[in-house]
Order: structure tokens, then sequence, then C-alpha cells
């Protein structure tokens, strides 16, 4: 290599940057050892940002996005390699008394910057991450409610809170202010909903999933009601707001996986043909408009491109341990998270292989399942029957 005096070096920045940019994640390193300018030179975000697409979590997604842009990209990289090979530090960073309940009356969680919100019993509430990253701030620095019974899915959408109870109502919060909107929406427990563009859709136990209008003088107007013939366990809004995507029971002949169309709430299309019954879908996920993930009982993820085919999956990968799936998460490039139903297991995933990349045991030795995961670039939350378990990634 050329020393710092070399005339190499002193070349203009933007085409030591051009060299630079044909380096390796180590050679890249090596270099910043050299000297104070190098060090600076080789610690740019634009010579990371190649490096960082091809990694797990690095921040970026497929489309090239970047949904961290606070945290440098080579910092990035660095904890990306602790993912892939599980170096973490787990911790127990809150527990609660367990009720005895259906496992759709279960935790659910939401990451939003620097909080954390959480549902317990008839309650949301919202956390503060602790700066330093050793977990959540000891109270809740915020409670929301307005059910009866148990909260059993909320989203967190444009500083926005919509859940669903098992008392058959949607309760609408915002995050800053006392606003809030309740309205009875089904016969039987909210399993899921999802809010966009003004638009809630939710499904519920009593085999239909509505859509509702947040728009002035319409507030919690039904527009559409789906008769889904099954209970309904997830449901998702597509990017593009023109489409729904609900996940039943199976316990019919249809598809649990279904598209409907988000104007007219007529059915656009089914996904799936194999599916046996009783092959319930509990977690569905967009990563793209055309590209979405499911998972459920019978221990598959499906990775779904409806651009390629509606009959069958893009890709799939099976749960070694032959445990239904209940929660999936993408940081929509290569990695998937999944929660499992025995013993708390969390696994990631590199779409890019079959089998599975890492698995954490949180729950041992007695056996729950992870109702609900979340992630940033640094950390994993999971949410079990009694605890909220986090994964350290920087440690």
């Amino acid at each position: 290599a050329s020393s710092p005096s070399s005339p190499l070096w002193a070349l203009p920045e933007e085409l030591l940057l051009l060299i630079c940019s044909y380096l390796d994640a180590q050679a890249l390193g090596r270099l910043g050892q050299v000297c104070r300018r190098l060090r600076f030179l080789s610690s740019r975000d634009l010579l990371w940002r190649r490096i960082a697409r091809g990694c797990l979590n690095s921040g970026f997604t497929q489309l090239g996005t970047d949904l961290a842009p606070g945290i440098p990209v080579k910092e990035r990289v660095k904890v990306s390699q602790n993912w892939r090979h599980g170096r973490c530090r787990k911790e127990t960073v809150l527990k609660w008394k367990c009720k005895q309940v259906a496992p759709f009356l279960m935790p659910w969680i939401e990451l939003d910057g620097e909080y954390l919100y959480l549902s317990q019993a008839e309650n949301i509430q919202a956390y503060g991450l602790c700066p330093d990253g050793t977990g959540l701030q000891r109270h809740p620095q915020a409670i929301f409610s307005g059910h009866q019974e148990d909260v059993c899915r909320f989203v967190l959408v444009n500083s926005h809170i919509v859940s669903g109870g098992g008392d058959g109502n949607i309760v609408l919060h915002k995050i800053h202010g006392s606003y809030s909107i309740k309205f009875s929406a089904h016969e039987q427990e909210v399993n899921c909903v999802d809010f966009q563009g003004g638009l809630i859709v939710s499904g519920s136990r009593d085999r239909t999933a509505k859509v509702w209008s947040l728009s002035t003088g319409r507030v919690g107007q039904c527009l559409h009601t789906v008769q889904t013939e099954d209970r309904v366990w997830s449901i998702a809004i597509s990017p593009l707001l023109s489409s729904f995507v609900t996940g039943t029971a199976c316990c019919g002949h249809t598809s649990p996986l279904r598209i409907w169309d988000l104007e007219s709430g007529q059915l656009m299309t089914c996904l799936g043909t194999d599916f046996h019954r009783g092959a319930g879908v509990l977690d569905v996920f967009y990563e793209t408009p055309s590209v979405l993930l499911s998972c459920g009982y019978d221990t598959y993820i499906r990775y779904w491109d409806i651009r390629t085919s509606t009959r069958k999956c893009v890709q799939e990968w099976e749960e070694p341990h032959d445990s239904a799936l209940y929660c999936i998460r993408s940081d929509k490039n290569h990695m998937i998270a999944s929660g499992s139903s025995y013993y708390g297991v969390v696994r990631l995933w590199d779409k890019r292989q079959t089998r599975c990349l890492q698995s954490f045991h949180l729950s041992s030795p007695t056996s729950s399942p992870v109702y609900c995961l979340r992630f940033s670039t640094t950390r994993l939350y999971a949410a079990l029957a009694s605890a909220l378990h986090v994964l350290d990634f920087t440690a």
C-alpha cells in the first residue's frame, strides 16, 4: 500500500472516494488505521452504503431507502455482523402477571423513535427507551385507554394509535393530545387492524373484515363489510392504498390469504392453492406494494410477489421444530425475524439462504409463544405471555 505521503493520497477527494469504492469492508477498515485523513475518508457513508445494502438489517430497504439516516453507515455494518452471527445481550425489561386467556388477547408492541408501545390488558402504555440503550424507563410516560376488554392488536401510524379490542370496538388515539375516537366495529373480538391514508381496516372473529372512514364528517362510518366466511387473524393495507390483504383461519375451502379492493371491497385475488385445512395465517407484512410475507399455524414463512404469481409463493422457509409461527417482521431487504409458539423462540433468517440463520430461546424452561416482535437496527424486542425481552446487538 502507498504511504500517507504518497502522491496517490494527494489526489482530489472525489477521485480518492472513487478508488476506495472498490474496497470491501475489511480493506476499508484497514485503510482507516493509516492516518487521520484516511480514517475520515474511509468512514464516509458514501463508501459504506454499497456494503450496507448487502448486509442484514443495516437500515437500507431493497429499493435503497435509508430507514436510519441518523446512524453512521459504517457503524450499522459493524452491528449487522452481530445480527448475522447472533452476538447479543439478552435482557428481560418488563414482567407482568400472566392471564390465562386466548392467544389473540396477548401483548402487542410497536416501536416509534424513542418510545416502545405495549398493550397490557385493556390499555396501551408508552415506555421511553433509555438513552444508553440499557432498556426501558421504569414507568410508562403515557397510557391510552378506551376498551372494556383486552386490546387484541394495535398499530401506530403517523402519531396515531388504532386498536381493536375484545369488546368489538375500535379506538383511535392521537399520541400528542387528548383527541380520541371510539366506535363499535364488530360483533366479536377485533383480532387485527391496520390504518393508512385516512382508512382503517379491521378483521374479526365474527368472520368479517371491514373498511372504515376517518374523513371529516364520516368518522367511524363503515364503507365496506367483507364476508370472509372464516375468522380473520391478520390484516394489512397495501402501501399503494389500493387494496388490503386478510389472513384467515383456513377452516373452509378457500385460501386463507386473500386480497380485496380497498375502494369497492370486492375480492381481487387469492394467494396460494395448496394450504391444508387449519393452516391459519397469523401475521402478514407488506415489504413493497407487490411483495408481502405471511406466516401461521402450518409452520411456514412465505414470500409472495404478486407480479410473478398468485398461485405459488416465490420462496418459503419452514420452522425447524414444527411450531406455529405467530409473528414476522423484515428489514425490507435481506432479513426476516420470526416468533414461534414454543419456548419463546425468535429466529433470524437470511432470504438468500434456505436454513435458519440464528435462533434465541427467551422463555426456557417454561414455554410461551412470541406473540409479537419489533426491531430497530440495534435491538429486537419480543413480547411473550408474561414478559418483554430485548436482544441488544450492540454488545
